[in-house]
């Protein structure tokens, strides 16, 4: 069963490298993936952490999900972070998809 849309997705995001531990600094690495925002992008390799967002596949063509990522400013946001990404003390729920799940 595939983690997203097709098998070929799964192989690129999936990617290990046993030179780089950062797929941006990886040559080989096209394509990325958030788990926390469930946004795919084509990597930028211009040095630092730049990607293209893409709405379709470009393997089986399907359309991939929505970016969570305003949904994620707007809620942390909301519970008083003004610089969500650069603060190190969001709640752990929302370092990972956890954040989307609601209970």
């Amino acid at each position: 069963m595939s983690k997203h849309c097709c098998k070929e997705m799964d192989r690129h995001t999936g990617k290990m490298c046993d030179e780089h531990d950062n797929p941006f600094e990886c040559p080989d690495y096209v394509i990325c993936y958030s788990e926390v925002f469930d946004e795919y992008g084509l990597i930028i390799h211009d040095g630092g952490p730049s990607s293209y967002d893409i709405s379709f596949c470009p393997f089986c063509g399907s359309k991939l999900p929505e970016s969570k990522r305003e949904q994620w400013f707007d809620e942390l946001e909301e519970l008083g972070f003004d610089s969500p990404l650069f603060d190190d003390g969001i709640p752990e729920k929302y370092k990972s998809r956890a954040w989307r799940k609601k209970t």
